[in-house]
């Protein structure tokens, strides 16, 4: 299709966001859709929601050329029929037995059905929103459990008998296409990703996303991103229940990775090794690779805590114990009670310490305080009788209001200002390049400072004057 597809896509938040934006980017013509009203107006008023580098030039740019639109949830049945692709990108927050609640899936699912069963009201909506002669693709961006594509495809079609398809079955067909974004690179990790994983049973559909991803396949838009030679992007097919294992089974194995090195952290202490050297000897391998070797206070988010625990229920599910998964969250509980642990030996106790917190996202370049180990520690450091002040450069406010009795700080001097200790939670840049003998200065006695991403210099902390606390680092 030489001008474009006609896509909708279901859910403004992160990842239908960037999805929406990267997909009208690379030529197509997209309308991302939102219960969140207020944040429908705020997109249309050029107002983001979120903090994402890059991701506001882009919904700029493309709303700009006319091939980006924000619309309510309630013009579904409109967008559904004029697509030829609608992506469910909506949220599937963690249940409480730790299971993928798939409320929000289900709620979509019987939207689209019911579209589908339903004609245009007259001649001219039908000129302006002509029924596609092919099958709508509906694909799964959402991170669900193995087996939500034969779900999705059963609640398509209850929604068309609610309304009534007089016998017929509604034409569409289900993907499952999940996505691999890293919060703080998104636009990037859209526009030259690693791979793109696309589960189906039906050949059509398959060509369809085919030739919806062929842009960014052949890397084949305008860009000033990403200097390197353009390589074809690898375009996985498999059957749905494969990619949507794909998923989680990636997310799982990052988090076992970090948990892992912070085990060998661990016992880096106990025998007076450097976690950082080892980390170094072993990234070096191929079958290793250096990524996700950084051992500290362990990983946090939106999505690996959700998508392990799903993935520990699907286990549940079959009776299945899943030993290595199990381990992977312990260990990384563990860690954060370490920051605590490491306060206590020189602080002897908290009580009336001022301790700051530098960093409060869950990582550098995104505001998202989700399973962020910053609200934890500081939640722990008030029960026992610490003043808490965090410094993050886009999260400060955000965090005030999960966590009314941490005071916020809009500069990580001020944050240093009379602490007897300082956490470093989040690597952000400035932190990175803190002027540690400026810190020492402001700092009280015992100017404890904890590494908890083995982000500084050990030598340059202690030259400056602080007690040097790290992960794994001798």
């Amino acid at each position: 299709m030489s001008g474009g597809f006609e896509v909708g896509v279901v859910g403004a938040g992160y990842v239908g966001l960037a999805t929406g934006a990267c997909l009208a980017h690379v030529g197509h013509r997209v309308t991302c859709l939102d219960r969140d009203e207020e944040r429908v107006a705020r997109l249309e008023g050029g107002r983001m929601p979120l903090y994402e580098p890059g991701l506001g030039g882009l919904v700029a740019r493309g709303v700009r050329g006319g091939r980006l639109a924000f619309a309510a949830s309630g013009d579904l049945p409109e967008v559904a029929r004029k697509s030829d692709v609608v992506f469910i990108a909506v949220d599937t927050p963690q249940g409480e037995d730790g299971s993928a609640d798939l409320s929000n899936v289900a709620e979509v699912a019987r939207g689209i059905g019911r579209a589908l069963a339903q004609a245009p009201l007259d001649k001219a909506a039908l000129d302006e929103a002509p029924l596609q002669a092919r099958p709508l693709v509906v694909v799964n961006k959402s991170t669900v459990p193995v087996g939500s594509g034969d779900y999705v495809s059963m609640l398509v079609r209850d929604g068309a008998d609610e309304v009534g398809g007089g016998g017929e079955e509604p034409g569409f067909l289900v993907v499952s296409n999940p996505e691999f974004l890293r919060e703080g690179s998104a636009v990037y990790d859209s526009l030259f990703p690693d791979r793109i994983v696309v589960g189906t049973e039906s050949r059509e559909a398959l060509e369809v996303l085919r030739a919806l991803y062929r842009p960014i396949i052949e890397q084949s838009f305008p860009t000033d991103l990403d200097p390197r030679p353009k390589v074809a992007v690898p375009f996985v097919t498999t059957d749905l229940a494969s990619a949507e294992m794909i998923k989680y089974a990636a997310n799982a194995f990052l988090a076992t990775k970090i948990s892992f090195m912070n085990e060998i952290s661990n016992l880096c202490e106990l025998v007076g090794a450097d976690v950082t050297e080892v980390a170094t000897g072993i990234g070096l391998d191929g079958r290793i690779g250096a990524r996700f070797l950084n051992a500290g206070i362990g990983w946090g988010g939106s999505c690996f805590p959700k998508d392990v625990s799903a993935l520990r229920a699907v286990a549940r599910e079959y009776d299945y114990e899943s030993v290595l998964l199990d381990a992977t969250v312990d260990v990384n509980e563990k860690q954060r009670k370490q920051v605590i642990s490491k306060l206590q030996r020189d602080l002897h106790t908290l009580k009336g310490k001022r301790v700051a917190l530098l960093g409060l996202a869950f990582k550098p370049n995104t505001d998202d305080l989700r399973g962020a180990p910053s609200l934890e520690i500081a939640r722990s450091l008030d029960s026992l009788g610490a003043r808490v002040v965090g410094y993050d450069p886009v999260a400060g406010k955000a965090a005030a209001r999960r966590l009314p009795t941490l005071r916020v700080a809009f500069d990580p001097y001020e944050a240093l200002g009379g602490a007897h200790a300082a956490v470093v939670v989040t690597e952000w840049g400035e932190i990175r390049s803190l002027d540690l003998g400026r810190a020492a200065d402001l700092m009280q006695e015992p100017k404890v400072l904890v590494d908890g991403r083995n982000a500084l210099d050990p030598e340059a902390a202690r030259a400056g004057g602080l007690l040097y606390r790290g992960f794994g680092r001798g």
